[in-house]
């Protein structure tokens, strides 16, 4: 008999609050988080806004000696650690970041050029190199088990989520903790994206800029943050009297081999990721309550999702409530995935289903019922997670109540 896999803690850090708590409820409020850049000076930069996590100090989390040796990401990886994993189950690791230590690499970068090589600091690469969420988690709760990261740009942590799951069935680990975490908020980043005219240029109204599925939507808000969730196997968890917060039913992965930014138009990529989902959890697609969508607010992206729903789902694609919480959090990248999975379990705890806001005027190419500004009460038994990167990486979670 296959093993089974459930979610026993959970952690987050967001543009919304410190904790899933203050997170859900933003979301269910359809309270945003965005707001000006603050972390540097953005005077300068096309698209000025981000979502940035306020109030967030990493000496509540970390000995002051491990803040100066750690960059914000690991930061805000180990904080979220914390929280999914105080109940003290710890055997493997696996938390991802799609970009990684890019705030060192640059202050370092500077300090190079500047002052010469001697001045660089001998914890540079540490603090810069993707994997050390991982490693700095492993080491904090003696984790032996499985301890690796995944890039797979924003699919990342709906992969790293994945994969856990996976490690647990086939008996590698019997404890995961699984995630990621992103703080890409930084000058060469925002630049980047800038030149590649992702992000919104919404910069006097920041609350609205995030548009996911609206016709005057312009691009994705970045933000930042972090999310963490404890998978455990089944039999263990009731043995040990853990909490339950609802069982991984389905994991599917596909490419969409089109284009290193853009979405294959018709959505067959992604199509497949959410078709290998189901077969892995041996659902029809009518056992689907709810959709979090990847839903980013980009022009190409947004009807490319929802062509891709329909392709699953048929004709009862309109009937599924569908929401993107990015409306309110902004694009963690990275971190996205993990943390749209806890709304996803926040819904199926609350049968609510949180809003996407800002959807003000529908684009007429983003038919489906995508809960327009203010959460709607609905039976929610079994939720689906999207998660899309740059690359054509497509990650699909399902989860449903025990």
């Amino acid at each position: 008999m296959e093993r089974r896999v459930v979610v026993t803690g959970l952690g987050a850090v967001t543009p919304l609050g410190i904790g899933v708590d203050a997170t859900w409820q933003g979301m269910r409020d359809g309270r945003s988080g965005l707001g000006p850049i603050t972390l540097f000076d953005a005077t300068d930069f096309t698209s000025r806004i981000a979502g940035e996590v306020k109030g967030f100090d990493p000496a509540a989390w970390m000995e002051p000696r491990e803040v100066r040796h750690t960059d914000r990401f690991v930061q805000f990886a180990l904080a979220a650690a914390k929280q999914a994993a105080e109940d003290g189950t710890r055997i493997g690791v696996l938390i991802g970041s799609g970009i990684g230590g890019n705030g060192v690499w640059e202050a370092q970068h500077t300090v190079l050029m500047e002052k010469g090589p001697n001045r660089v600091s001998p914890f540079f690469i540490p603090m810069l190199i993707t994997d050390m969420a991982s490693g700095r988690v492993s080491m904090l709760y003696g984790a032996k088990g499985p301890n690796l990261a995944i890039v797979t740009a924003c699919a990342t942590s709906a992969h790293s989520i994945g994969e856990a799951m996976e490690m647990i069935v086939r008996e590698a680990a019997d404890i995961m903790i699984a995630g990621g975490s992103e703080a890409a908020i930084t000058p060469l980043s925002v630049a980047g994206f800038c030149a590649s005219r992702a992000l919104s240029r919404r910069n006097d109204e920041p609350e609205k800029a995030s548009r996911p599925f609206d016709r005057d939507r312009d691009g994705f808000v970045m933000g930042e943050g972090a999310g963490i969730v404890i998978l455990e196997e089944l039999a263990r968890a009731k043995a040990r009297g853990a909490r339950i917060y609802g069982e991984v039913l389905g994991y599917g992965a596909s490419g969409d081999a089109y284009h290193i930014t853009a979405p294959a138009p018709d959505g067959s990529g992604q199509a497949l990721a959410m078709e290998a989902a189901l077969r892995r959890a041996k659902l029809p697609p009518e056992a689907v309550d709810y959709i979090n969508a990847h839903g980013t607010a980009t022009p190409a992206g947004d009807p490319a999702e929802t062509r891709s729903v329909k392709q699953v789902f048929g004709e009862r694609a309109k009937q599924i409530p569908v929401s993107s919480t990015k409306s309110v959090t902004g694009h963690l990248l990275g971190a996205a995935g993990a943390i749209e999975l806890i709304a996803c379990l926040m819904a199926i705890r609350d049968q609510v289903a949180p809003p996407t806001i800002n959807l003000d005027n529908p684009d007429p190419e983003c038919d489906l019922d995508y809960v327009p500004n203010v959460a709607r009460a609905c039976r929610i038994k079994v939720a689906l997670s999207n998660s899309f990167g740059f690359g054509g990486h497509n990650a699909t979670l399902i989860v449903g109540a025990l």
